[in-house]
């Protein structure tokens, strides 16, 4: 009972859901109904309007026809049929062998521009700053006097116990000759002896707490912004100015764990150190070379990078602590087998090319690159010199199979290269 209920209901339900698609149903069946029983001889509909039914259903069946014969033809077309085929002509194959030539091969890192020595100048001692000796930006030398901080008070204490230890200096030689003499006991030089000695040492610790007031340029190097101004009450250990020595720059970048194997393997055989230039914002190149200084002693757990240091002369104090760029080093492959790009093909994550067997048969072989140029590969493993691989056409060869080819040699080859692999 429940399925002859939602057979009934279904058709009701579709006809309110979809009243514009029962329409048009409605409309077609009707049209076939009228359709039909003309071609049977049976009019349907009054006689004004029967001719024009079967003229129009007459007129219907020729289009219907056409469109029967255009679907057919247009299917054998598509499919193969009876249709003539459009044929192209193949492109042809051209091959080539791998070039062995000296490569240089460039690896590239952000790195970061440090002075150095970049240090902070900080007050020694607490005061009124009374003067300023440098401005923002100026160089200056080892020794030379920046700042000054309320000198006359240190000035009048340093004084006062210099007199003092004067004063406890004459003490004791008069109390000394004295005991020449026997007129003192021995044990009163001995006590003036330390009177004299501690007067001294206080007016020395007074001399340094009046050079303290004296703040001076520990090297040579360039100021930074001033961080205080004159009349500004000082605390000890306040940050007065920054001074950078950028006569050496230290460029920091970070170097991954293969890399990092591969410089150290090159070194541990002797070889060239790697050629180190500085990019600078704009791409620009720093006109100076540099030379590695340090690597860091640990790895970095969570990038797996080892920091490396370069170290690059700047004469000119063109570079500036702070400032970024791109270090780029370059090392010389000898003998590098070097294949073009538009050679090779991926499947998935691997690279393949094809390989002319002596038979004259194509054979699809891996290989791995050990670095990529601009339109080459520089193959590590899986092709050898004296390979002949298929540069040109390797979509219209199949694994196994005998092709006919066109030889390239590799010097017109790479003469022309500027394609990538697809």
């Amino acid at each position: 009972m429940k399925r002859f209920i939602l057979a009934v209901t279904s058709p009701i339900r579709f006809a309110a859901r979809r009243p514009f698609a029962t329409l048009g149903l409605t409309v077609a069946t009707a049209a076939g109904v009228v359709a039909g029983a003309s071609k049977l001889g049976v009019d349907l509909l009054p006689p004004p309007y029967a001719a024009q039914a079967r003229s129009g259903v007459d007129e219907l069946g020729d289009k219907l026809g056409k469109l029967k014969v255009f679907l057919a033809d247009g299917f054998e077309k598509y499919f193969g049929g009876k249709a003539e085929a459009v044929e192209h002509e193949p492109h042809k194959i051209v091959a080539t062998t791998p070039e062995v030539k000296d490569v240089v091969l460039t690896d590239s890192y952000v790195c970061q521009i440090h002075s150095q020595r970049h240090i902070d100048v900080r007050a020694l001692d607490g005061g009124y700053l009374e003067e300023l000796l440098i401005k923002e930006g100026q160089a200056v030398k080892k020794g030379d006097l920046m700042f000054r901080i309320l000198p006359v008070l240190y000035k009048a204490k340093m004084e006062a116990e210099k007199a003092e230890a004067k004063l406890a200096q004459l003490e004791f030689n008069n109390t000394k000759m004295l005991a020449a003499r026997k007129v003192v006991s021995p044990n009163e030089v001995l006590l003036l002896d330390a009177k004299r000695a501690k007067a001294q040492a206080q007016a020395d610790l007074a001399t340094a707490e009046m050079n303290f007031t004296y703040v001076k340029a520990p090297f040579d190097g360039i100021v930074d912004r001033q961080r205080q101004q004159l009349g500004s009450l000082i605390k000890e250990g306040d940050v007065l100015t920054t001074l950078s020595d950028n006569s050496v720059m230290w460029v920091y970048f970070n170097v991954p764990e293969a890399q990092y194997l591969e410089y150290m393997a090159a070194q541990s055989q002797g070889g060239e150190p790697p050629k180190i230039e500085l990019e600078l914002a704009g791409g620009t190149k720093f006109p100076h070379l540099g030379k590695i200084g340090a690597i860091e002693s640990n790895f970095n757990n969570e990038t797996g990078n080892i920091a490396f240091r370069a170290d690059f002369p700047n004469p000119d104090r063109l570079l500036r602590h702070g400032q970024t760029g791109k270090v780029i080093l370059s090392t010389v492959s000898k003998d590098a087998v070097v294949i073009p790009q538009r050679a090779a093909f991926d499947v998935l994550a691997n690279h393949y090319v094809f390989i002319i067997d002596e038979q004259g048969k194509a054979r699809q072989r891996e290989f791995t690159i050990k670095n990529e140029l601009e339109d080459v590969f520089v193959v590590n493993t899986g092709v050898k010199p004296g390979d002949k691989i298929i540069l040109e056409g390797s979509s219209q060869v199949r694994d196994g199979e005998k092709v006919a080819f066109e030889f390239d040699s590799p010097e017109v080859v790479m003469s022309r290269l500027k394609n990538r692999a697809e």
